[in-house]
């Protein structure tokens, strides 16, 4: 029998919330304010000052978390902060006030490698990464050898930011299909989520 995953969740001044707690019902509280070094557990919650540096928050965690993932947690989320966060290293970003189930997708998402962001930040990142233009690949390059030509055709539009319904409208195919390209592409280079395919078509992974 695998071993329950430790939930560390790190805030200043508060009771574990409820939706956490029903989430996680054997989670841990650290007080964000208290003077540490390292701190055990498999994944950190971290709930994010109103005020001050965001980033340099996520970046003191991750030292103490070590090799664990730290989540950011806002009331308030926002695609600006959402960004601080995600470049200091967290692997995730979502409301604090989250139910249990999409805390729970979340942790499974991350505990497998991938990274969890909400549609409109994930959508800015790719956009972002696509804008800033390819580095020069291998020719061909390592990642289009293992897909078949219409999967290729998939992998560059998610790479421009393209949705599924945008990619279906773009191939004339059903958004079904686009989803069926997209397993067997993540299954196949292997990556987790579309951002990290996104990296690697751009050569940035």
């Amino acid at each position: 029998m695998s071993r329950t995953s430790q939930h560390v969740f790190v805030t200043d001044a508060e009771p574990l919330r409820s939706n956490w707690r029903a989430a996680f019902p054997d989670a841990r509280l650290i007080d964000g304010t208290a003077p540490l070094k390292e701190c055990d557990g498999d994944l950190f919650w971290l709930m994010l000052p109103y005020e001050g540096d965001v980033g340099a928050v996520v970046l003191k965690w991750r030292q103490i978390a070590e090799k664990a993932p730290v989540i950011a947690l806002s009331d308030e989320p926002r695609d600006e902060e959402g960004l601080l966060v995600f470049r200091a290293g967290a692997s995730g970003y979502c409301n604090g006030y989250a139910s249990p189930l999409v805390l729970q997708q979340v942790a499974e998402t991350v505990a497998q490698g991938g990274v969890w962001l909400g549609q409109s930040l994930l959508q800015k990142i790719v956009m972002v990464t696509a804008q800033e233009g390819p580095r020069p690949p291998e020719i061909p390059p390592q990642w289009a050898m293992l897909l078949t030509e219409r999967e290729q055709t998939v992998a560059l539009a998610v790479a421009t930011g393209a949705s599924n319904k945008e990619i279906a409208d773009q191939l004339d195919i059903t958004e079904r299909t686009v989803k069926a390209h997209l397993t067997a592409i993540f299954e196949k280079l292997p990556v987790r989520d579309r951002l990290q395919l996104t990296l690697l078509v751009t050569g940035r992974m």
